[in-house]
């Protein structure tokens, strides 16, 4: 039985690579953080499978002899900051955990490689974030690496170290993902921000969602297709970058438009958005659209839900949370 060792397993992304990765008949291991009690909760009821292990991205040694210790086939390095906004209040700390650490992450796994003698291969998460101003669309695996953020900065020194790590000779596959959601995302995100009030909304009739800039145009997708992506980069013959996309572009707008008229409020959901100037980021990147061809190519990939359907599942979910909390 293959195992598989898995940082950030209580994240979104996380969660749905361990239901995979299980089905699969892979043995999986997990890293979490002390009290970080809740998120475990969650995963362990809706996971039970899984084997967790207490650890620190900020730990590098404490963080190599985890990896030692559990000794796995497949690496899936999904911790770090994952919010944008959050990067530019925290710059250091970003650089840290989702730079940094992604080299520990890849020496352990060089280095159990060489101990064992035995292939290890591993996933190094990329971002959409990495182009930053990008001035050719669609971006694919050949567009300029210039993030013009803090998160793009860290996430694009861990994309360029992958590459480093895999000249050395170990096979780490690098999918380059752009947005995607689920209602497994945070409240902290702007997609399940958006959501939850147009829940809400939907349900008492009245009330505006506050927003930044309602015309940066993003490539939404399903979650659980960007996680098979992942899978099928990691065992691929040959580790290579990939870019993980649908291809079609919405703005936050369209977005909040699709969810409010999901929750029921029809033509008048204009009048429940609004631009409140402390949501805008000093620089954001306008237009972010993917080309995933050679994942279609060479992985067999594709995305399975439309942005409708994804946006429609999300609104679905906290509507049927709201009518618990009411019953």
């Amino acid at each position: 039985m293959p195992r598989a060792f898995v940082t950030g397993i209580t994240g979104q992304d996380g969660g749905y690579l361990a239901d995979q990765l299980l089905g699969e008949g892979t043995e999986v291991h997990g890293m979490v953080r002390a009290g970080d009690d809740d998120a475990v909760r969650d995963l362990l009821a809706r996971t039970p499978g899984v084997v967790l292990h207490d650890g620190d991205l900020g730990d590098a040694e404490g963080l190599r002899r985890l990896i030692a210790d559990v000794g796995p086939d497949e690496i899936y390095n999904l911790a770090g900051i994952s919010s944008v906004a959050f990067s530019w209040a925290e710059p250091v700390l970003t650089a840290q955990l989702s730079g940094v650490a992604a080299a520990t992450v890849l020496d352990a796994a060089w280095r159990l490689q060489e101990d064992t003698g035995r292939k290890v291969a591993c996933l190094q998460p990329s971002s959409a974030e990495i182009f930053g101003h990008a001035d050719s669309w669609p971006q694919d695996e050949s567009t300029p690496v210039r993030p013009v953020s803090p998160y793009g900065a860290a996430k694009a020194y861990a994309h360029h170290i992958a590459g480093v790590y895999r000249g050395r000779g170990l096979h780490v596959a690098t999918c380059i993902l752009f947005n995607h959601e689920s209602p497994r995302r945070p409240l902290a995100f702007v997609t399940r921000k958006i959501t939850a009030a147009a829940a809400q909304i939907g349900a008492e009739g009245f009330g505006v969602i506050r927003l930044g800039n309602l015309d940066a145009r993003r490539d939404w997708g399903w979650a659980p297709d960007y996680v098979d992506a992942m899978v099928r980069s990691v065992r691929h013959e040959a580790a290579s970058d990939y870019v993980v996309a649908t291809g079609q572009t919405h703005t936050v707008a369209e977005f909040a438009e699709a969810a409010l008229r999901r929750a029921g409020v029809g033509d008048s959901w204009r009048d429940h958005v609004e631009v409140d100037p402390e949501f805008l980021r000093p620089n954001e990147a306008p237009i972010l659209v993917g080309d995933a061809s050679k994942a279609r190519r060479e992985l067999g990939w594709k995305p399975t839900a439309a942005f409708d359907e994804v946006v429609g599942r999300m609104v679905d979910h906290d509507m049927e949370l709201l009518k618990r909390g009411k019953a």
